[in-house]
């Protein structure tokens, strides 16, 4: 049976939208918490009255993002005394994007406990429906970047500089009122994949993946489609087809067969990206045109 030991902090996931996302463990934490941490209190109250949990506004500790740092001793000092303190945000796991990580911070440079009670994140949430992680060890994995600055060209600085480089998973968050910024800031991005998950958990959930191109047509193309807060996954970039055995398979078969047909085989017999393989066998067809050798170029 889980211990729940005195002076330490408690960070408990709640519900990102849907009620029924909660645990059993964090009812129970929140229930017996001499005091709770949490971004907006009236916000937090209205949570734990859905619950049948009843505290007393003293009980309740605003602590955001425009006081984290001096709130956090406050807490600090309850902690210190015996007391058992819960961290909640107003939706989601407290530290990730949300107001959570200096208290943490401050709790454990006290040499005080903080103990984690998982939950439910968009983050996650999204990833498991996307498909966006790649499989291969080359490119596994994902990357977490939050909120993209709200400058437009901050915002265009660190895409061109670090996502359009970047070959896995990249996790975006973003507002509604900004979404329609960042979709067309994404648009460098060409061809590359992109989910945008909106409305996770809630009655007008919607998960769709388009070229980052067409982002911004997306959204335009219905009035909805813009509401609701977002979790953006750009997809893995293509592995590159620089092993020698995927170009020798493809070298032999494009002097043999028209572009798209010695592609295609190339991708079945060698398990290489079919989009990367068509760019590289075109920007041979290209080379060969410019030397002055008879190549067939043959777009989609």
């Amino acid at each position: 049976m889980q211990h729940y030991p005195q002076g330490a902090l408690y960070v408990v996931a709640t519900p990102i939208g849907n009620l029924a996302d909660i645990t059993l463990r964090a009812l129970h934490v929140l229930q017996m918490a001499d005091a709770v941490a949490c971004e907006d209190t009236r916000h937090t109250q209205s949570l734990l009255r859905a619950y049948g949990i009843d505290k007393a506004a003293a009980q309740l500790l605003a602590v955001h993002q425009h006081n984290e740092a001096e709130a956090a001793q406050a807490v600090v000092q309850r902690l210190q005394q015996g007391q058992r303190v819960a961290c909640v945000s107003d939706a989601g796991t407290p530290g990730v994007s949300d107001p959570g990580a200096r208290l943490v911070a401050a709790v454990q440079a006290a040499g005080l406990r903080a103990v984690p009670l998982p939950g439910a994140s968009s983050v996650t949430t999204a990833l498991s429906v996307a498909g966006a992680v790649a499989h291969s060890t080359e490119h596994g994995g994902f990357v977490f970047a939050g909120f993209l600055p709200v400058k437009s060209a901050e915002r265009a600085a660190t895409i061109q500089k670090q996502l359009v480089a970047e070959p896995r998973c990249v996790v975006l968050l973003e507002a509604p009122h900004r979404i329609g910024e960042l979709a067309q800031a994404l648009a460098v991005l060409g061809e590359r994949p992109v989910t945008l998950a909106r409305e996770l958990t809630k009655q007008f959930e919607e998960v769709t993946t388009q070229p980052a191109h067409a982002l911004a047509a997306w959204l335009a193309g219905a009035p909805q489609r813009s509401r609701g807060e977002f979790v953006v996954l750009l997809h893995p970039m293509p592995v590159a087809a620089d092993d020698a055995e995927s170009l020798r398979v493809l070298r032999l078969l494009v002097q043999e067969l028209p572009l798209k047909t010695a592609v295609r085989l190339a991708a079945e017999i060698t398990g290489a990206p079919r989009n990367v393989l068509y760019d590289t066998a075109l920007s041979w067809k290209r080379s060969d045109a410019g030397d002055g050798q008879d190549g067939e170029e043959t777009g989609d």
